[in-house]
């Protein structure tokens, strides 16, 4: 049976109503314009990109990678470049001042790795991964990982990407994206011209050494090339500065 009204409830209605209405407005009115932050607004690439324990070939660790790198890939998915639906869709109407926005806040986020996972692959194989990766093959003008990538295959700021980290699957992927013409990059595309000279086996060795290495978690790219690029690459100069 509903309580009758006590003198003084306002329409009638008990304080403890009232008192519980207030606080739910007052929280409904704190809620209804939350703080429009860049972190909020990339909640659906923080979701993708940065879950804890993932990291798969679909979606990369980008996090702490140098900016103008981010920003050019961003670039290259809106601007056809690159093949993804999903990242085309998502990044298609967005400025350039805006993808540049994107690159900062993701360059500037240092997660720990994951533990390197297990490879299948026998010691000839990652050796023959270890010397692509840290020598090259001259014979073949196949350039050494490290004269573009840093000697600790953590990049070069601001544009040339870090390598460590990333799953064996994504690497594999990637190649056989440039090699299929499917993945391109602004001209001269250096990644495409390696590609073209590696063999499925190449290929196989340099992703099984590279997902094998463990990343240090206080790694960071490299502030500058030791020596000039052995190949010019579209959107990076010779000395691996800025676009």
């Amino acid at each position: 049976m509903l309580e009758p009204p006590r003198p003084g409830d306002k329409n009638g209605m008990p304080k403890s109503i009232l008192l519980f209405s207030a606080a739910l407005l007052a929280l409904q009115s704190a809620h209804a314009a939350p703080p429009d932050t860049l972190e909020q607004r990339l909640a659906p690439c923080i979701a993708c990109h940065q879950p804890r324990e993932r990291n798969d070939a679909f979606f990369p660790r980008i996090a702490g990678k140098p900016e103008g790198y981010l920003y050019n890939q961003l670039l290259n998915f809106r601007d056809g470049r690159r093949q993804f639906p999903l990242m085309t869709y998502m990044v298609g109407p967005l400025s350039d001042a805006y993808l540049r926005e994107i690159a900062q806040f993701f360059s500037s986020q240092h997660p720990a790795y994951l533990p390197a996972a297990p490879v299948n692959a026998s010691p000839a194989m990652l050796e023959r991964g270890r010397v692509l990766v840290q020598q090259g093959d001259a014979g073949r003008k196949i350039p050494a990982c490290v004269a573009c990538h840093g000697q600790q295959l953590t990049g070069v700021a601001p544009a040339i990407p870090g390598l460590v980290g990333l799953p064996r699957d994504y690497i594999n992927a990637q190649f056989g994206a440039w090699r299929n013409k499917v993945r391109r990059a602004q001209a001269p595309d250096c990644m495409g011209d390696i590609a073209a000279r590696l063999t499925d086996a190449d290929v196989a060795a340099v992703s099984g050494w590279l997902a094998s290495q463990q990343a240090d978690d206080n790694a960071r790219p490299a502030t500058a090339p030791t020596a000039p690029l052995p190949l010019k690459c579209g959107g990076v100069p010779d000395h691996g500065g800025a676009p």
